[in-house]
C-alpha cells in the first residue's frame, strides 16, 4: 500500500516539475530578450549588437527558466503532502488555459525554429538560429495566447471534481 502511494506520488510530481518546466522555458524565452536588448543598448552601445548573441540569449534564457522552474517546483511538490500533489496535478491535467497556452507556445515555437534558420541562414550560428528561433516562437505563441485572452476569447473552462482520498 506504501509503495503504490509513493510511487503514486513520485508520478504526480514528475508532471508538476515537467509542467513548471515548461511554463519556466516560456517565460525565460519571453523575458530574456528584452532584458538582453536593454542590457546591451544602455551598457555598450548600439554598434556592439549582434543578431547571433540575440538569438544565443533566447535560448540560454529559455535553458535557464526551465532549470530554475523546474527545480522550485521539484523542491515544493516532492516534500509536500500526497493529497496536496493529487490535487493540483489534477487541476492542472484540466487547466484549458494552460493547455492553451502551452498549444500556441508550442506552434509557435515548431514554427519559428524552422523559419528563423530559413530566413536568416548566414546571419548567425545554426545551432542559435535554431534554439533561439525556437525561443521566440515559443514567445510569440504565449503572447499570441495572452492577446485571444484578453480579446474577448479565453478558453473554457473545464469542471475539476477531485476526488477525496480515504487516508
Amino acid at each position: 500500500m506504501a509503495a503504490t502511494i509513493f510511487a503514486a506520488h513520485a508520478a504526480d510530481t514528475d508532471y508538476l516539475v515537467r509542467q513548471a518546466m515548461t511554463t519556466g522555458y516560456q517565460l525565460g524565452s519571453l523575458l530574456t530578450p528584452p532584458a538582453y536588448l536593454a542590457f546591451i543598448l544602455a551598457r555598450r552601445g548600439r554598434g556592439s549588437f549582434s543578431l547571433n548573441r540575440l538569438l544565443r540569449a533566447t535560448w540560454i534564457g529559455g535553458l535557464g527558466g526551465t532549470a530554475s522552474a523546474g527545480g522550485i517546483a521539484y523542491a515544493r511538490y516532492a516534500y509536500s503532502h500526497e493529497d496536496s500533489v493529487r490535487a493540483r496535478r489534477i487541476k492542472t491535467a484540466y487547466d484549458t488555459d494552460r493547455i492553451r497556452r502551452d498549444d500556441h507556445a508550442t506552434i509557435g515555437t515548431l514554427l519559428m525554429g524552422v523559419l528563423t534558420p530559413a530566413i536568416l541562414w548566414r546571419r548567425a550560428n545554426i545551432v542559435n538560429l535554431i534554439l533561439g528561433g525556437a525561443g521566440f516562437g515559443s514567445s510569440i505563441g504565449l503572447l499570441t495566447h495572452y492577446a485571444r485572452s484578453l480579446s474577448g476569447d479565453p478558453p473554457p473552462a473545464a469542471e475539476v471534481i477531485i476526488p477525496v482520498s480515504a487516508s
